[in-house]
């Protein structure tokens, strides 16, 4: 965690009932993480801690963009990024959890909260991620449309298929049950 001391939170010594922080997640930052959603990047993360009796709520801002995989044609493609996350953080004995609280020794002070940022930003991405309709790798479309089954909505961006003349005969069957 030294690379990312830079986002450690001060708990202990926080003088003032607000402190607020601010850091862009580069690409540097994707990598020192090593998360496997994203590697690409800038994403500006505003964070507010609030103290309240024996409690601190971190409050995350994130807004920006980030490069993953386009899941059709698989080249890269920009997502953008507006989410807001939230973290209760209480000082104890050890390091832990109890249900949505985190626990940091009181030794220590302080949080790291790269890894949570990442989690914000991973959480933030759609499960399917694909470019809007004409914008996917032209060449590697026309070999999903060679290779594709006519009855697959994300077989081809432009929705003309040739179709496979195996399952023109199932296509024809009724399959209701006539238990009249």
């Amino acid at each position: 965690m030294g690379r990312l001391s830079a986002y450690n939170v001060e708990l202990k010594g926080l003088k003032e009932k607000q402190a607020s922080y601010q850091w862009t997640a580069g690409d540097e930052f994707f990598a020192i993480v090593e998360g496997e959603e994203v590697q690409k990047g800038k994403v500006n993360v505003d964070l507010t801690v609030t103290k309240a009796s024996g409690s601190y709520v971190l409050s995350f801002s994130l807004n920006g963009f980030v490069i993953v995989t386009c899941d059709r044609c698989l080249d890269d493609m920009t997502l953008d990024i507006d989410t807001t996350g939230e973290l209760k953080v209480r000082l104890g004995a050890d390091f832990g959890e109890e249900g949505d609280v985190i626990i940091v020794p009181e030794s220590d002070g302080s949080v790291n909260v790269a890894w949570y940022i990442y989690e914000f930003i991973a959480l933030a991405i759609p499960i399917k991620h694909v470019h809007a309709p004409g914008k996917c790798n032209k060449g590697m479309m026309e070999k999903l449309d060679e290779y594709s089954s006519p009855d697959d909505p994300d077989a081809a961006a432009d929705g003309n298929q040739a179709g496979d003349s195996r399952w023109d005969e199932l296509k024809n069957m009724n399959f209701e049950n006539d238990n009249d």
